[in-house]
């Protein structure tokens, strides 16, 4: 399934992340894989609220979760600039969907990293 919200069509995920040499590309591309899926899975589903929405988000930060040993692997981590890009588009993603409220540490909870 193709994302047809133009807001996300349009939105560069992980910039920050594809500009720094620390993280691999094809990881990173991992990562964006994951946000595009979350995409997907929200016109789907189309969750009714911000309940609904964060089982969507709380799945897709597991995906980043598990993600971080191919980081590891390639001799990069989800630190700190990492972090804050992820959950940058993480609100990106919930705003362009109508959750604008949307608490951001709530969005990626159940994060490891």
């Amino acid at each position: 399934m193709a994302v047809t919200n133009g807001q996300v069509g349009e939105h560069a995920f992980l910039r920050g992340m594809y500009a720094d040499g620390y993280y691999p590309d094809h990881v990173v591309d991992r990562g964006r894989v994951i946000l595009l899926g979350l995409c997907e899975r929200i016109e789907a589903e189309r969750p009714a609220d911000l309940t609904a929405l964060y089982v969507l988000t709380h799945a897709a930060t597991e995906e980043f979760n598990a993600l971080q040993d191919a980081f590891w692997e390639a001799d990069s981590d989800i630190e700190t600039v990492a972090r804050e890009e992820i959950a940058e588009d993480f609100w990106f993603v919930a705003s362009a969907y109508g959750f604008g409220a949307a608490d951001v540490e709530e969005l990626i909870a159940p994060r490891d990293w």
